[in-house]
C-alpha cells in the first residue's frame, strides 16, 4: 500500500485508436492518473476529435478513478518565436489545445513556453485564449531543460511567465529531468532540500499540482533533455523516493515520461514509483499506532 502521503502515480499514455484508449491502457497498467496527447504532437494539422470518443474518455475516467487527467501539448507550438508564419500556426495550434482539452474534460494541459521573448510568450498565449471559456481547466507552465533562448530554464523564469499571466487560470508542471540539466541538484539530501526550498518560495509549492517524474541520462546542468528509466540515469532511484515521500508534496500528480522501448517498459518504471513511494514496514507501524491513539 502507499505511504499516507496521497500522491496520484501515472504515465503518458498512447491515444492510438482513440482518445478513450488511453483510459483503457491507463487502467490496465494500475494508473491513477494519466496524460495524453489529443493530437499528434509532430504535426501542425489535427484532426476532430470524435464528440462519442470524448464522451467515452469522460465515462471511463469516473469508471477508473483516474484523477487528474492531463494533456500534454503538441511539442512544435512556440508562442514566443519572431518569425510571423510559425507564430500564425502556433496560435491556432495552442488553441486548438485548449478546445481538445476542454472537450475531454481534462485537469491540465502542460505547455512548454517556448524560445524567444517573455513579452511576446505572455501576449500570445492571452490572444490566443481570449474568448476562451477555461471551466474547469488550468494550464500549465513547464520547466524546460533551459539554455540559449528558451524560456521557462529555471524557477523563476516559471514563476515570471505564471506571474505574468495573472488573471488565468495557470498553475505550473516541473519535470524532473529538466530540473536537473537546467542545473539543480535534486540527487543529494542537501541539494534536493535546496531546490525544493527555491521551487517553493519562487513559484509556490500551491501552484504546482503536477510533476513529470523522469530519471535524466544527462549531466547536472548540461541542457540537454534526455529522459530514462527511473533509478537507470543520473538522478537515481533515491531522488525519487526523497519526492515522493515529500509530506510537502501530498495530493501531486507524479506522471512518468520515461522511454518506451518496449511493451513492459511503462509498467516496470511505473512499479518503481509505486515502491519507492511506500513507507517503510517501520514508518508505517509508527504511523498506525499513532493513528489508533488520536481516534
Amino acid at each position: 500500500m502507499l505511504s499516507p502521503v496521497a500522491i496520484r502515480l501515472g504515465a503518458h499514455i498512447s491515444s492510438a485508436g482513440g482518445v478513450d484508449q488511453a483510459a483503457e491502457r491507463a487502467h490496465a497498467l494500475g494508473c491513477q492518473t494519466l496524460q495524453i496527447f489529443t493530437a499528434s504532437p509532430r504535426q501542425w494539422h489535427a484532426a476532430p476529435l470524435p464528440a462519442a470518443r470524448a464522451a467515452a474518455l469522460r465515462r471511463l475516467r469516473q469508471q477508473y478513478r483516474l484523477d487528474p487527467l492531463v494533456v500534454h501539448a503538441n511539442y512544435l507550438i512556440n508562442l514566443a518565436g519572431a518569425n510571423p508564419d510559425f507564430h500564425r500556426r502556433s496560435l491556432a495550434a495552442f488553441r486548438g489545445e485548449l478546445e481538445r482539452a476542454a472537450a475531454i474534460g481534462a485537469d491540465y494541459l502542460v505547455l512548454h513556453p517556448g524560445s524567444g521573448a517573455l513579452a511576446r510568450c505572455l501576449e500570445s498565449l492571452r490572444q490566443a485564449a481570449e474568448g476562451f471559456v477555461w471551466g474547469p481547466l488550468t494550464l500549465l507552465i513547464e520547466n524546460t531543460a533551459g539554455g540559449g533562448a528558451h524560456l521557462g530554464g529555471d524557477f523563476g523564469a516559471v514563476a515570471a511567465l505564471l506571474d505574468g499571466l495573472a488573471g488565468l487560470p495557470v498553475g505550473a508542471c516541473i519535470d524532473t529531468c529538466h530540473a536537473w540539466v537546467a542545473g539543480y541538484d535534486l540527487a543529494t539530501p542537501k541539494g534536493y532540500q535546496a531546490a525544493l526550498a527555491q521551487l517553493d518560495e519562487q513559484i509556490g509549492l500551491a501552484r504546482i499540482p503536477v510533476f513529470h517524474a523522469n530519471d535524466a541520462m544527462a549531466e547536472r546542468g548540461s541542457h540537454r533533455d534526455r529522459h530514462q528509466h527511473i533509478g537507470a540515469g543520473q538522478l537515481g532511484r533515491a531522488t525519487f523516493r526523497r519526492l515522493l515521500r515529500d509530506p510537502r508534496l501530498q495530493g501531486k500528480a507524479f506522471i512518468l515520461e520515461t522511454p518506451v522501448d518496449g511493451p513492459d517498459d511503462q509498467a516496470r518504471d511505473l512499479a518503481a514509483l509505486r515502491h519507492l513511494a511506500q513507507a517503510p514496514a517501520s514508518t508505517r507501524k509508527r504511523r498506525k499506532s499513532a493513528q489508533n491513539k488520536a481516534q
